[in-house]
C-alpha cells in the first residue's frame, strides 16, 4: 500500500488507500463513518441486504491495525448506524471489536447517527481538531472530519469512474466513509464545495494507492 503524505501544522499525516489517516507523531489512526450494523437496521425496515457489513468493515479495520499498530484510534462519529447498533452486534463481531479496544485506545466521537450513545463531540490535540461534521475554525486550526462521505468522479479513457476520496486544503481534511455499506456525496455538491471555497485537493482511493488532483478537476469531470 502506498499512502500519500500531507503536511499540516508542522506534522506529517498519511492518507491511506483504505480511507483512513495515520498520524505518525501520535501513532494515531483516524477514520470516519463506519456505520456498523447498517444492514441490520435496514433489514428491520424491510430492505433485503446481506447482513455482512459489520464483518467486512471490521476486516478492513483489522488490516489497518496490523499495518500501523496505532496506540490510539480516533473514530470521527457515525461509528454505528443508529443508537441501538451496538446491541445488535453478532457475538463474534462484538468480541472482535472488544479485542481491538483492548489492544488500542479508541476515542469514539459522537456523530449524528450515534449521538445518543455518548462520547465526545470533539477532540483537540495541539492545532488539530477532530469532530464528526466540519464547523467554523479558529485561526491556525486543522480540522479532521467525516459526515459527508465524499466521493469524486473523474474522466478516464474507459469512461468516468467514481470512487471515495479525501478532500483537503491547508485547514481541513475531509475523510471518506470507512463503512462497507455506505454511499457517498459528490465533491461537486454544495455542502462540500462550501467547505473549500478557495479550492482544494482530492485524493481518490484505489486498491493500492491514492491519486491526487485539484478539486476543480473533479468539478470538470462531473
Amino acid at each position: 500500500m502506498n499512502a500519500a503524505p500531507i503536511h499540516r501544522a508542522g506534522h506529517r499525516f498519511m492518507l491511506d488507500p483504505a480511507g483512513a489517516v495515520f498520524w505518525p507523531a501520535r501513532r494515531a489512526l483516524i477514520l470516519a463513518d463506519l456505520h456498523l450494523e447498517k444492514a441490520s437496521f435496514s433489514a428491520a425496515r424491510g430492505a433485503l441486504v446481506p447482513p455482512y457489513d459489520t464483518r467486512a468493515t471490521l476486516d478492513r479495520l483489522a488490516l489497518l491495525l496490523r499495518r500501523y499498530a496505532p496506540d490510539v484510534v480516533i473514530a470521527l462519529g457515525d461509528s454505528f448506524h443508529d443508537d441501538q447498533g451496538e446491541a445488535r452486534l453478532a457475538a463474534e463481531d462484538a468480541a472482535r471489536l472488544a479485542r481491538f479496544e483492548a489492544a488500542h485506545r479508541f476515542v469514539w466521537i459522537a456523530g449524528n447517527h450515534d449521538q445518543a450513545m455518548g462520547g465526545a463531540t470533539m477532540l483537540r490535540d495541539e492545532a488539530c481538531v477532530f469532530r464528526h461534521q466540519a464547523a467554523a475554525l479558529e485561526a491556525g486550526q486543522i480540522e479532521f472530519s467525516g459526515h459527508f462521505h465524499p466521493k469524486a468522479r473523474i474522466a478516464t479513457r474507459a469512461g468516468a469512474i467514481a470512487r471515495p476520496c479525501f478532500v483537503t486544503d491547508q485547514h481541513r481534511v475531509l475523510l471518506p466513509s470507512f463503512g462497507a455499506y455506505t454511499g457517498g456525496l459528490e465533491v461537486t455538491a454544495a455542502p462540500i464545495r462550501a467547505l473549500f471555497p478557495r479550492g482544494g485537493q482530492v485524493f481518490l482511493l484505489s486498491r493500492e494507492r491514492v491519486f491526487a488532483f485539484p478539486l476543480a478537476h473533479a468539478a470538470k469531470a462531473a
